[in-house]
C-alpha cells in the first residue's frame, strides 16, 4: 500500500509543482476560479477528475477556516496568503496535499507560510522518534503545543487522518480513532480493522486570529 501512497502524492506535488509554473498562484481572481483552473490542471496532466474530499482554495481571512467551513467565494488579492488543500484520487489510491502561497513580499506571511512547513518536519521527526508508544492525542497536543511556541495559533481540532485506498472513510471509517484529535488516545501504531498497519496524514494549520491570517501544509507522514 505505502508504495502505492507514496506514488500518488508524488503525482499531486508535480500537480502543485506544474500549477506554480503557470503562475496560477496569482492576484485578481476568485478562489473558485483558481479551484477550477486546478482541477482542470489535474485532468490535462494525469486525467483525473475525482477527489475524494471537497477541494478548498482559501485566502485572506477564509485561511483562518478549518476544513469543515464552507465560507463566502473571496477574490485573492495583492500581497494575499493562500492555501490549497486537495485530495485527488490516482487509479483509486488517495493523495491529500496542501501547500501556502504568500503573494508578495509581506514578512508575517512569508513567516507563517515557513513556519508551517518547518513545523510539519518538526513533528515529522517527533512521530519517527515515538511511533511505537505515540498517541494520536498526544500527537495532536505536540503539534498544538508547537503552534503557540512559534507564535501561533493551532487552527483545527485534529492535525491528520487516515488515508489509503479509495475510499478509505467508507472502508476503514471516519470515526475520531481515525483522526489525530486531542480526544483520541489509541496508539498511532494499531492495526486498522483488517490488522493492517494503518497509513497517515500530518497536517499543520496555522493561525492569527488578529492579523486574520492562516497558514496550512499537509502530506502523507507515514
Amino acid at each position: 500500500m505505502i508504495s502505492n501512497l507514496i506514488l500518488a502524492e508524488k503525482k499531486a506535488k508535480q500537480l502543485f509543482t506544474e500549477a506554480e509554473n503557470r503562475n496560477y498562484f496569482s492576484a485578481n481572481q476568485l478562489e473558485s476560479e483558481l479551484n477550477t483552473k486546478l482541477y482542470q490542471l489535474a485532468d490535462e496532466l494525469f486525467n483525473i477528475k475525482k477527489f475524494w474530499h471537497k477541494r478548498i482554495v482559501r485566502c485572506g481571512v477564509n485561511t483562518l477556516l478549518p476544513y469543515q467551513a464552507n465560507p463566502i467565494d473571496l477574490i485573492i488579492n495583492e500581497n494575499d496568503i493562500l492555501f490549497i488543500d486537495f485530495g485527488p484520487v490516482f487509479e483509486e489510491w488517495e493523495a491529500d496535499f496542501g501547500r501556502t502561497y504568500v503573494i508578495g513580499n509581506d514578512a508575517q506571511k512569508l513567516k507563517l507560510k515557513n513556519d508551517v512547513e518547518q513545523a510539519w518536519h518538526i513533528g515529522k521527526h517527533f512521530f519517527d522518534e515515538n511511533y511505537a508508544t505515540l498517541t494520536c492525542s498526544q500527537f495532536y497536543n505536540f503539534t498544538k503545543e508547537l503552534a503557540l511556541k512559534m507564535g501561533w495559533q493551532y487552527g483545527n481540532h485534529h492535525c491528520g487522518h487516515l488515508i489509503g485506498n479509495f475510499p478509505h472513510e467508507l472502508i476503514l471509517g471516519d470515526e475520531i480513532n481515525n483522526y489525530f484529535h486531542a480526544d483520541n488516545h489509541q496508539l498511532i501504531a494499531t492495526l486498522d480493522i483488517f490488522n493492517q498497519k494503518r497509513y497517515w496524514i500530518y497536517e499543520i494549520h496555522f493561525i492569527d486570529t488578529k492579523s486574520q491570517i492562516g497558514g496550512f501544509f499537509e502530506q502523507l507522514i507515514s
